[in-house]
């Protein structure tokens, strides 16, 4: 049966570079009707930050990949690592020295594996391998024996985990063969790089999974960008399911070259998630992410006119805000307008909004406001770009008319002459 395990250490926030670790070893392990489990490994105690182990529960949670059982602390284990470490010592691969157990590596022929991924043959010469710590002094293991002794114990198979472990190899295969052992098949991953092919991290976008949730990005849409950091479909579909995902995800198709984090394929891929849903599901969506917004209820009713123009749920916001807020107008923003005379037409603006039959009709609006348009002798677009900006205070919103439905009639005029106070007041 196949059993994988992600093992994350609790030293902050789930880093988004780990989510692709966590989703391929769940991936392989319900492709393959096994299971998926959570070992948080903490033995070192100087680096855990407080909290670490609850953000990365509710980080998978979150993104669908959910733990079978328990999680696993290798801090309570301390006991069962000290016994194997004992184990060594009596059997001759490992001594005691300042308070710690070192193991004792075999210094003649080769150590070697066959890579899951690339299906490579990875060899060390043990000529080149030191001797190394397996129990601090603290009665805590390293990384090397709490690793080894779990996953013989958790009977992981196959072991996914980062290329940075390859140095490795030598050492587990090593304490493996000393305990008697099989060893299991590894993989390793390669690493994801930022667009300036130096390691992943803040700078290109890079941050905690948790931080892109609060940003506004889908959990589907982030396991469908992580999947293909160093994968192909061999579908071909760049648009994919999680159960697509195990049905097609094969670790011989991982590529060993080092993938690019591009933060801007991640947005765009999030705006497609969101344009796929249906208004329902996006309204659904925006209510759990806006917690406190003002107008919930409203919500609803802007979910069709802003689909199609966010990439991220934080989008909503600034570009529907001027519909429950109270405006700041900028007169950067009205001069950044190609009108000239901007209260001359705002009062000509206003009164034919006043004279306007309520309710006010798109067909209307729109034949009143380019007839006034030709009569000043300026373009349409500069005409509703002013009525824009003077009901929204931007220049970028949803659909304008639709927007002063929304917005309601009364409100809107009342904003009209609210812009026309405040330029007249910067003039």
């Amino acid at each position: 049966m196949i059993k994988t395990r992600f093992a994350p250490s609790p030293t902050g926030a789930l880093h988004i570079g780990g989510v692709r670790t966590a989703l391929y070893e769940y991936l392989v392990a319900k492709k393959g009707n096994g299971t998926f489990s959570l070992r948080i490994e903490d033995t070192d105690r100087a680096r855990i930050v407080e909290g670490s182990p609850e953000d990365i529960i509710e980080t998978l949670n979150w993104l669908g990949l959910e733990v079978d059982g328990e999680p696993i602390f290798q801090s309570k284990r301390a006991d069962i690592y000290k016994e194997h470490a004992k184990k060594l010592v009596m059997g001759e691969f490992a001594y005691e020295q300042d308070g710690a157990i070192y193991f004792k590596t075999k210094k003649e022929g080769k150590t070697s594996i066959v890579d899951l991924v690339g299906n490579r043959k990875i060899e060390f010469d043990n000529a080149t391998q030191d001797d190394f710590v397996i129990l601090k002094s603290d009665g805590f293991p390293t990384y090397h024996l709490a690793h080894v002794v779990d996953d013989h114990l958790m009977e992981t198979n196959p072991v996914i985990r980062g290329a940075e472990w390859i140095s490795s190899i030598p050492k587990h295969v090593m304490l493996f063969e000393a305990f008697g052992w099989e060893l299991p098949q590894y993989a390793h991953l390669p690493i994801i790089l930022g667009p300036d092919k130096s390691k992943l991290s803040k700078r290109h976008g890079a941050k905690p999974a948790s931080e892109f949730r609060k940003d506004g990005f889908l959990p589907e849409a982030i396991l469908n960008f992580m999947a293909l950091l160093g994968w192909t479909p061999p579908s071909g579909k760049e648009i994919l399911s999680l159960s697509e995902m195990i049905s097609e995800f094969d670790l011989s198709d991982v590529n060993i070259a080092n993938p690019i984090f591009d933060i801007t394929k991640l947005e765009w891929m999030n705006g497609e998630y969101i344009r796929r849903m249906s208004d329902g599901e996006l309204t659904k969506r925006l209510h759990e992410f806006l917690v406190d917004h003002p107008a919930k209820e409203k919500i609803a009713l802007v979910v069709p006119l802003i689909k199609e123009r966010i990439k991220k749920l934080s989008d909503f916001v600034p570009l529907t805000d001027f519909l429950w807020e109270k405006l700041e107008y900028d007169i950067e923003v009205f001069k950044k307008l190609n009108i000239k005379d901007q209260n001359e037409i705002l009062s000509k603006i206003m009164e034919k909004l006043e004279n306007m039959e309520k309710p006010w009709k798109n067909k209307d609006f729109e034949k009143t406001f380019r007839g006034l348009a030709d009569e000043l002798d300026i373009k349409a677009g500069d005409m509703f770009q002013l009525i824009r900006v003077a009901v929204s205070g931007q220049t970028v919103t949803p659909p304008l008319f639709e927007s002063i439905q929304i917005l309601g009639e009364d409100k809107a005029l009342k904003r009209v002459k609210e812009a026309l106070e405040f330029l007249e007041s910067t003039s």
